[in-house]
């Protein structure tokens, strides 16, 4: 082949492999399975409400959305994967109201909650309940407040551990109320749920969808959720601010990320499509009888929730001297 030749032959390779670079840069988003780290394990509430919404917004995507759980320190490890990984739109996360709390717990985090990514969507919310054992002498959180001042120290709490969402709204409630009822941590919410269902302490905060069978059958005593009205799934129960202790707000927020960096089209894609998901009827159905409330906020007002959380839970936790295990 004579140089000429050899020199065109080069110069149409090179510009077909410019083409073929091109065209799958131009792919439409996404081109490709999407993973969502949920950093808790499988059948807990984050899980939960992830596998509810997520094969709609598959289907939109037209790309399958994969889970992966990825368990451990309180959340962190999980997290810490997702702000490491490209910002390609291909690595997801979602976190639980610990996303918020853990930067004012653990002193050294191998991550910036509020540098390391770039909210998508505030997917969902839900309150708390406070749910006493039967043998305690009180119907109302009115009562329990005044047995309690009455007797400090005489009544406990029990909590999933040391920093856990039923922990903090168990301070968030003493100092609120200015009582004195003593924490017992327990390892997980499973085990503070069973000795509480066995009178062997008086009271607990616990997520609506564990808290009402329990109730409902009698085995324990509903006495305030949080929140600014009566959540849907447990009508009856009155709220905090009824009881003149709106402050109590200790509810749960969910919320979807990605990495720092991550393209404003891609984030604004996943944001509606995610919230498409969450307005359909059956969707909102099932999210609403585990007790949550469907909210798909735009990624400004996750990142203000964000914030806004990170401030409020720092405070309880510095007032309350709370430590990690």
């Amino acid at each position: 082949m004579s140089r000429p030749a050899a020199t065109l032959c080069a110069a149409l390779l090179a510009a077909a492999a410019i083409a073929v670079i091109g065209t799958a840069a131009a792919q439409p988003y996404p081109a490709k399975p999407i993973r969502l780290v949920v950093p808790f394990a499988p059948g807990g509430g984050t899980d939960n409400l992830a596998r509810i919404f997520l094969p709609r917004m598959s289907e939109s995507l037209g790309q399958q959305i994969v889970i992966d759980n990825r368990p451990g320190a309180g959340g962190n490890i999980g997290v810490e994967i997702v702000a490491k990984a490209p910002a390609d739109g291909y690595t997801l996360l979602m976190v639980d109201t610990s996303f918020t709390v853990n930067p004012s717990l653990f002193p050294k985090l191998p991550f910036d909650t509020l540098k390391d990514f770039a909210p998508v969507a505030l997917l969902a919310a839900a309150p708390v309940i406070l749910v006493a054992h039967p043998s305690v002498p009180a119907n109302t959180v009115q009562e329990l407040v005044a047995l309690a001042k009455a007797k400090p120290g005489t009544l406990n709490y029990a909590s999933g551990g040391n920093g856990a969402s039923t922990h903090l709204g168990g301070e968030l409630f003493k100092i609120v109320a200015g009582i004195d009822i003593v924490h017992i941590p327990y390892k997980g919410t499973g085990p503070a749920m069973q000795d509480l269902l066995g009178g062997h302490v008086s009271v607990m905060f616990s997520g609506i969808s564990s808290a009402k069978p329990q109730a409902e059958a009698g085995n324990l005593r509903a006495l305030a959720v949080t929140g600014t009205a009566r959540n849907s799934a447990m009508p009856d129960v009155p709220t905090f601010a009824e009881a003149g202790l709106g402050a109590v707000d200790a509810g749960t927020f969910w919320g979807m990320l990605a990495p720092a960096g991550t393209p404003p089209p891609i984030i604004e894609r996943l944001h509606a499509e995610a919230a498409k998901a969450l307005a359909l009827p059956d969707i909102r159905e099932r999210i609403a009888a585990l007790g949550y409330d469907a909210i798909a906020g735009s990624p400004a007002a996750y990142a203000d929730n964000i914030r806004a959380e990170i401030d409020k839970w720092g405070k309880v936790i510095k007032t309350a001297g709370i430590k990690v295990d």
